[in-house]
């Protein structure tokens, strides 16, 4: 029997699925992903997406214990010091931040006064670290590829995987930003697939292709059979020129030059973002 309960939360402005996993005896709880809620015109921050997993875990009671990244987002803005701020918590990423933050240091105008990287973060993971939620053990395993940075969370045979892979039918992600590479996103892929196969991938991100219903869970054996871009019979060579093609065709999400600045530092501006002009896209 499971010691743990997940429940799931979709960012519709993001397509971003964030999760609290928690503990059922001792009611400590993980948060993975989290976002703010952010008006591009306006430059305005809500936090409507956050203040409700805020109110759920009031509801039940829940003592936060880690406010995990999967890696930095180039997509939304992170909650993680909101949701500190206001239930306490450790932040926590991979500590392949800091070759993230050294590639786009030039790129973005950190600020002169901004903390170093390992004071943004309460702690920087590594490969194999263990954590606790109450006496759940979580693995911490290490899965770059679209970023530098990425970590998978892996909870009994609950698997937390990032943009490492999304649902079967829309494949895998980019790598193309500063520090992505194929040919390690795919070493990162035969990881999640020696995984048992009956474990479950949580996905962060779903943009529901041909307007299908929402989805965020599959099993390790569902991708290695179905995956579009990747399944177990895939050659390296392959992917790595699919994934080549495909990023060549990509746009810059459309809160890049905001976000990355932003999430570098846990959720902090490092400038003063309403006069900020950001500089060219350069991919990998």
């Amino acid at each position: 029997m499971s010691s743990i309960i997940i429940h799931a939360f979709f960012h519709q402005e993001s397509y971003t699925i964030s999760y609290i996993i928690h503990d059922k005896q001792s009611l400590e709880a993980i948060i993975i992903d989290s976002a703010l809620d952010f008006d591009l015109q306006s430059r305005a921050i809500q936090t409507r997406f956050a203040d409700k997993q805020i109110d759920y875990i009031q509801q039940y009671s829940l003592s936060v214990k880690w406010i995990a990244e999967t890696h930095i987002h180039a997509d939304h803005l992170t909650a993680a010091q909101y949701i500190k701020n206001q239930l306490g918590g450790e932040i926590i990423i991979g500590r392949g931040i800091i070759n993230t933050q050294a590639q786009f240091n030039q790129q973005f105008p950190l600020h002169k006064h901004s903390l170093a990287i390992e004071h943004q973060f309460d702690r920087l993971l590594q490969n194999n670290d263990q954590l606790t939620i109450g006496q759940t053990e979580i693995t911490v395993l290490a899965t770059p590829g679209h970023t530098q940075d990425s970590m998978t969370y892996l909870i009994e045979n609950n698997a937390f995987i990032g943009d490492t892979l999304f649902m079967p039918d829309s494949g895998s992600a980019r790598c193309d930003f500063q520090g992505g590479c194929a040919k390690t996103l795919f070493t990162s892929i035969q990881r999640l697939y020696s995984l048992p196969d009956q474990t479950t991938l949580w996905i962060c991100h779903d943009y529901q292709p041909n307007n299908r219903p929402l989805g965020y869970q599959t099993s390790v054996q569902e991708s290695k059979m179905t995956n579009i871009h990747i399944q177990q019979k895939t050659l390296k060579d392959d992917f790595i020129q699919l994934r080549k093609t495909r990023d060549n065709n990509l746009m810059p999400p459309k809160l890049l030059y905001l976000a990355l600045p932003f999430n570098i530092q846990s959720g902090v501006w490092p400038i003063d973002h309403n006069t900020f002009s950001p500089l060219p896209f350069k991919g990998a």
